[in-house]
């Protein structure tokens, strides 16, 4: 009988079958790692290093199930926003208060400069110490989805995310906001501290 599955196996890139065969093994029915099987011996692939994929891609998994239990609560999420606040909005604060509300130009310069302290309070926290004061309080950080450390492209999302106008209720519906879910991170406890 006919494999199902070698017609689409054999559409998959090298790369792809390596997967499948190692890291992915759980996600696919027998016959699936039977037909991937068969189209790498068809192919010749080198299958010296399998076994090394395959206990790096356990290590990952059990890194990201560590991660994804630790993941912070809505309580302390609402404590880091309430702290980071108090904390931006006295920036912002500091940086507007010698202006005049009395002149156009200077009110502008006024919006401009919370709004920066509002960019640059959450982005050089983050970037530079993956938290922000809030965070540090509440013993929490900011991960990707795999526990790794975000990059400054990622904080940059994340920052500007929380400038839309949902961001906020989002949390009303789901564990994570939307800067969460658009930046692909999360806030997670720190268990080293």
């Amino acid at each position: 009988m006919e494999n199902p599955f070698e017609r689409v196996m054999s559409e998959r890139s090298n790369e792809a079958l390596i997967k499948i065969v190692t890291a992915e093994r759980e996600k696919y029915q027998p016959e699936a790692l039977e037909a991937a099987e068969a189209e790498i011996q068809k192919r010749n692939i080198d299958t010296s290093n399998f076994e090394a994929l395959t206990q790096q891609a356990t290590v990952q998994k059990e890194r990201v199930a560590t991660v994804h239990s630790d993941v912070a609560g809505s309580g302390l999420r609402l404590l880091n926003f309430v702290i980071d606040t108090i904390i931006w909005l006295t920036l912002a604060a500091l940086f507007t208060f010698p202006l005049s509300a009395n002149n156009p130009m200077q009110l502008l310069l006024g919006y401009v400069l919370v709004f920066a302290a509002f960019i640059g309070y959450y982005y050089v926290m983050e970037t530079k110490f993956q938290r922000t004061v809030g965070k540090f309080m509440t013993k929490t950080k900011v991960v990707q989805m795999d526990g790794t450390q975000p990059s400054n492209g990622t904080i940059l999302v994340r920052t500007l995310s929380r400038l839309l106008p949902f961001d906020r209720l989002s949390y009303l519906f789901v564990k994570n906001g939307l800067h969460d879910y658009l930046s692909k991170t999360m806030v997670v406890r720190d268990r080293k501290e």
